[in-house]
């Protein structure tokens, strides 16, 4: 017996694309001024979509039409000669107009099914996809998602318009695999490419290749991401080599992936995500084609499995961990690119947040470490060990030189040495011809993790530099027990303080097991957060923002710090 349709779920996903497609269908004639291709085409799709779906409001619309033709027109006057998309900072972009392809594509599968009403539309999608079709099959890429997301075009491209050449370009591709680690992460670590490009695009590979391996790929990474899903309904991106390493990443995106494998695996787990995907809302008006073009979707999820507490999971290809009870979400991190690759570049995990916990609203968002050696930045671990009983060791050293003068063979008459890069500052010093004196700082994090938190014990070894220990709160509560020192931010010594928020409280405890007295609420100079001259040097900063606590002092030191997360106890 066929499982049901899930009725609730079809109803939101048409009325998210409502939303976004009543608007335009009212002003059909229109014209979508400064619009980016990419956003004309997902009106496009969703249109039609809204056209073909009878849980739609615009079914059988001829507005719908209407206002498909005239943002047709407009994607078509943005195709340039070569028939890619004109638009954006990736000039003459195969990837970026594969975004575009992708929608047209979809949208031509939907309107060719429709009838004589959508001839019309139906021509103008064929002649946009003709027309970057040969760009696309000999074009290249730049970031490892776009290999997928121009497969997928391709795919996509043959499914409309059958082409054995399109079908060879997607193989050649894919025989490069699929850049997914023994982890079951993504080689960009990023939740935004992964929800948002490799997991959609591999999963219609799969369909229109009838690879079983790609369907796999998705899951393990879905796997893994269960465990990087935070008490806020977010996903954990500390470790993500881009823009969203900064930034938090909503569930919302993964629905559909977590919904289509729940209902064809049956995984329980699955299903429980993709329950608490939609807990806040349907908003996404592009699922309502996805709906269509895959039926699957729109069946009832099999039952969802309860999250099993307390859970722990070390992700040793990019360096974190994460420990789950009824009382608190530790997040450890140390596994930085900047100790290998001695600079902050895009395409690098940079975020020097080690250490996050979650207490139900009282929320720590970032534990950093500043350290003033020769401007280098604040502790990204260069290497991560997990121990035995939930405990990680974090270790950095950095090391700086002062130059001797050159021997005599590599001297110059004329002073005019080439510029060289040291791998922290560049200058016409000849620096690889040059004997050094180096000098090293080395900083040691060892963490435990516990039931309510986490106790830290940091050690700071080399000459006397000032250092600070900056502890930022999410927004809500305020520090009792630290001393305000103006523009959001407290200064801890020894003794305890809490972050309140509501009934839910962190409570955080320093002490000096070796070393000088801390630094007290007049040292200014101490107690600051310094990203580092890769980020001074250009006038920009990574700083976090909200309530800021502070803990500082002159190294060396070995420093212990138990944090401590208390809520009431759940009514049972």
């Amino acid at each position: 017996m066929p499982t049901p349709l899930d009725h609730e779920f079809v109803r939101a996903v048409a009325g998210a694309a409502d939303r976004s497609a009543a608007p335009l269908a009212a002003r059909p004639g229109e014209e979508p001024a400064g619009v980016p291709h990419r956003a004309l085409a997902r009106r496009v799709k969703t249109l039609v979509a809204a056209y073909r779906s009878p849980d739609s409001a615009l079914h059988g619309s001829s507005q719908a039409v209407a206002a498909a033709t005239t943002h047709l027109a407009a994607l078509r006057a943005a195709q340039t000669t070569t028939g890619l998309f004109a638009g954006g900072d990736n000039v003459q972009s195969p990837p970026d107009s594969a975004f575009t392809v992708n929608d047209v594509c979809d949208a031509h599968v939907l309107a060719a099914g429709a009838g004589p009403e959508l001839r019309d539309v139906t021509a103008a999608l064929a002649e946009i996809a003709g027309a970057a079709c040969e760009s696309l099959l000999t074009g290249g890429v730049h970031t490892p998602n776009h290999r997928w997301e121009l497969c997928a075009a391709l795919a996509r491209l043959h499914r409309s318009f059958p082409d054995d050449r399109l079908l060879d370009r997607v193989e050649e591709w894919l025989a490069e695999g699929v850049d997914i680690d023994a982890e079951g992460l993504y080689s960009e670590r990023s939740a935004n490419y992964a929800a948002h490009v490799s997991n959609p695009s591999l999963l219609l590979l799969a369909d229109v290749l009838g690879r079983a391996d790609l369907p796999d790929a998705v899951e393990r990474n879905l796997a893994t991401t269960l465990d990087l899903v935070r008490p806020d309904g977010t996903v954990e991106t500390v470790h993500s080599r881009r823009q969203d390493q900064h930034h938090p990443f909503p569930l919302a995106p993964y629905l559909p992936h977590y919904r289509l494998l729940a209902i064809r695996t049956g995984r329980g787990d699955f299903s429980r995500a993709a329950r608490q995907a939609a807990a806040g809302g349907i908003d996404d008006p592009g699922l309502l084609a996805e709906t269509l073009l895959t039926p699957d979707l729109c069946r009832v999820l099999p039952t969802p499995a309860a999250q099993a507490l307390p859970r722990e999971r070390y992700i040793t290809t990019a360096g974190l961990a994460a420990r789950a009870s009824a009382t608190a979400h530790t997040v450890v991190y140390g596994g930085s690119d900047v100790p290998e690759h001695r600079r902050i570049r895009s395409g690098l995990a940079c975020n020097p947040t080690f250490l996050r916990l979650f207490a139900g609203d009282a929320v720590l968002d970032a534990v950093r470490l500043s350290r003033g050696f020769f401007d280098l930045g604040p502790f990204r671990a260069a290497d991560m060990q997990g121990l035995a009983d939930s405990r990680y060791r974090l270790t950095e050293t950095l090391s700086a030189a002062y130059y001797q003068p050159l021997p005599p063979g590599r001297r110059r008459d004329d002073g005019a040495y080439r510029m060289a890069d040291e791998g922290r500052f560049s200058a016409a010093m000849a620096f690889p011809d040059r004997p050094g004196d180096e000098i090293s700082h080395t900083t040691r994090v060892e963490v435990d993790l516990r039931e309510d938190g986490a106790d830290l014990r940091i050690d700071m070894s080399g000459p006397r530099v000032p250092w600070a220990l900056e502890l930022t709160f999410r927004p809500g509560g305020v520090p009792e027990g630290a001393v305000p020192i103006g523009d959001g931010r407290w200064c801890l010594t020894t003794g305890p303080m809490t972050y309140r928020v509501g009934d839910d409280e962190i409570r955080i405890e320093a002490g000096v097991e070796a070393g000088e007295p801390l630094a007290g609420p007049d040292r200014s100079d101490v107690l600051r957060y310094d990203p580092g001259q890769d980020y001074t040097v250009v006038g920009g900063t990574d700083a976090t923002t909200g309530n800021r606590v502070y803990v500082g002092g002159h190294g060396p030191h070995t420093l212990t710090v138990a944090l401590r997360a208390r809520r009431p106890a759940p009514v049972v």
